[in-house]
């Protein structure tokens, strides 16, 4: 992984940007969108960048650049200018005084870059392939653009309100996750248009009572992480607690949850102990076993257990 995926916050935030043509324009856009206080400093600026400044929403210091700009308090430094020179000048002083700078187009010279987004509402997708392959990247962004439901905004505002009403419902982090979780896999809540269809489906939703019990998925892994069905990523991506033996890929591993507790077991005497330990917890649980072994078969008496799929060679 070359760079460290990141979000911002830039709200009321000092950003400096050098330069004020068509590239500055598209930067500063976001940016104030972002929320960020910006300074341009360019002896000239775009007409956009001008109405800009004329609305109050950036500050323009219409001079040339020097140094004595950075002795302000910028968090981030942007260098957008038509000379490499100069953008490696400003790169240079920024970087003397510990600022994060980001020289447009200039990868070298960037403590970070911005990826391709796909924005609705409060739900914010980045795609980024490190500036090896921009125009992959946005091929990738048109096919996740033409897969995402039209209400990801509105049930993303919606949880967002309910935030202090749920913790009042539901006093623990695993309920209020367990309930999410069904709230938004109801067939309402996926078509919903209108925040009056979720306020039902979340009151209705609340007055059930559904009770947890330890629920045991295996899932096999070989070598091809890729084999994994939709069926077995859906399960990962749910359990709370994975199990898994020394010889599983951590490419499996890396799919399940992030937040998941990771247990190494070592043969089937060690797991059927842990197994037994773990009966009284309302977990859901993936344990993660070599493809086609017989080893585990009396552990699984009544359990799931969720295959790879099958290679063809044509």
């Amino acid at each position: 992984m070359r760079y460290f995926p990141l979000f911002m916050d830039l709200n009321n935030k000092p950003v400096l940007v050098v330069g004020g043509g068509e590239v500055a324009c598209r930067k500063i856009d976001a940016l104030i969108r972002a929320g960020a206080y910006v300074t341009v400093v360019s002896p000239q600026v775009a007409p956009y960048l001008e109405s800009l400044v004329k609305d109050g929403k950036c500050v323009w210091v219409k001079n040339f650049y020097s140094s004595a700009v950075l002795d302000q308090p910028f968090i981030q430094v942007w260098a957008t200018t038509d000379n490499p020179e100069l953008n490696h000048q400003v790169h240079k002083e920024a970087k003397q005084r510990g600022l994060l700078v980001n020289v447009v187009d200039d990868q070298p010279y960037c403590d970070f870059i911005t990826p391709s987004m796909i924005d609705r509402g409060r739900i914010q997708i980045a795609i980024s392939s490190g500036g090896a392959s921009p125009v992959l990247v946005r091929n990738l962004r048109e096919t996740i653009e033409g897969v995402l439901p039209g209400n990801l905004g509105l049930l993303a505002e919606f949880g967002s309100s309910k935030r202090n009403s749920i913790k009042e419902a539901l006093p623990s982090v695993d309920l209020r996750r367990q309930f999410w979780e069904r709230f938004f896999a109801l067939t309402a809540v996926k078509q919903a248009t209108s925040r009056d269809v979720l306020e039902q489906a979340y009151s209705e939703l609340l007055k059930q009572d559904k009770p947890r019990e330890l629920e045991v998925v295996w899932v096999e892994f070989a070598q091809d992480v890729e084999r994994l069905s939709l069926k077995a990523l859906r399960t990962m991506q749910q359990a709370e607690r994975v199990l898994y033996p020394k010889q599983c890929p951590f490419d499996f591993i890396d799919l399940c949850r992030r937040d998941a507790e990771r247990e190494l077991f070592s043969d089937e005497t060690e797991l059927s102990q842990r197994l037994e330990e773990l009966k009284q917890q309302e977990e859901r649980i993936v344990i993660f076993i070599p493809q086609g072994t017989q080893a585990y078969a009396l552990l699984q008496s009544g359990q799931r257990v969720i295959g790879l799929a099958s290679e063809r060679l044509a």
